[in-house]
């Protein structure tokens, strides 16, 4: 098995919103603000390379949205998908699965393109089995107000029109082995309803794709929750859970949103669950 981590594109958002009711004063010194209160953010996805199979971990904004929108993330840097999976020795069409942790834009857009003359949409991974989970698949294409602009008709439906859309079948428990993609998957529900964080087993050790349960590494302590989160007390709970457990098995977190931390490691204090080590993704995923 090989990763390779597919850097998919950077943006900015509002440092509040991500940050939820922590002040300013205290985010700011580890994801500082620019003049707009604008944040960086990467859309950091993970290939996983496992004999004739080609796995990606979500594909991030995509291409297709119009000036306008791209205009409200502030787009920065000269990443993309297409480019990414070419360093990596390999082509949208080689990719055998895409796994998405959940169908937000930024994090399944790259997922679906524009037809060549612009009329229509079609699947950007022509030979890929699309994965999610049915009750995220429900909540996704039914939407709540609230999350209703972070589910895109056009990010969705070309996939299921395809006949390459495949649910996972989930454990009776919120973590368990999947036989369809070959890692463990944890599920959680305070970002949005069922939410899949991988765990994969790599080199002795376990790397896990944090999605958005830890979005920066500026997020460890537990209070620290995204306004955009659906539940947050849930979130609360999931998170002491998950940064406990990566504190006591050593984990390393893959940070998908963190644009300038790539994989942490965690460890226990007085304090609470705190950064232990920062890591390229070079140093652990070769």
């Amino acid at each position: 098995m090989k990763l390779h981590p597919i850097e998919a594109g950077n943006f900015k958002l509002d440092g509040g919103a991500m940050f939820g009711v922590v002040p300013k004063t205290i985010w700011n010194k580890t994801n500082p603000a620019d003049q707009n209160n604008l944040i960086d953010i990467a859309a950091r996805c993970l290939l996983i390379e496992d004999g004739n199979r080609l796995t990606l971990i979500d594909t991030g904004m995509g291409s297709k949205q119009s000036e306008k929108f791209f205009g409200y993330y502030s787009l920065w840097g000269d990443h993309s998908l297409e480019k990414s999976l070419k360093k990596a020795g390999f082509h949208r069409d080689d990719i055998t699965d895409v796994f998405m942790t959940h169908l937000h834009f930024d994090h399944c857009g790259g997922s679906v393109n524009w037809n060549k003359n612009k009329t229509g949409y079609e699947v950007a991974f022509k030979n890929a089995k699309f994965w999610t989970n049915e009750n995220h698949w429900k909540w996704a294409t039914q939407p709540n107000a609230r999350e209703k602009a972070s589910f895109l008709h056009e990010n969705l439906f070309p996939m299921q029109e395809s006949g390459q859309l495949h649910f996972i079948n989930r454990p009776e428990s919120d973590f368990g082995f999947s036989s369809e993609l070959g890692f463990d998957i944890l599920f959680a529900d305070g970002h949005t309803e069922k939410q899949m964080l991988p765990h994969i087993n790599y080199n002795g050790k376990t790397i896990v794709f944090c999605a958005d349960l830890l979005a920066t590494a500026g997020h460890i302590p537990i209070p620290y929750v995204m306004g955009y989160d659906t539940r947050p007390l849930l979130t609360l709970d999931e998170k002491a859970k998950f940064m406990n457990a990566a504190a006591d098995h050593n984990y390393y977190l893959f940070l998908e949103h963190d644009a300038h931390n790539e994989i942490i490691t965690v460890e226990r204090t007085e304090k609470g669950v705190r950064l232990k080590e920062v890591f390229k993704c070079e140093d652990i995923l070769k």
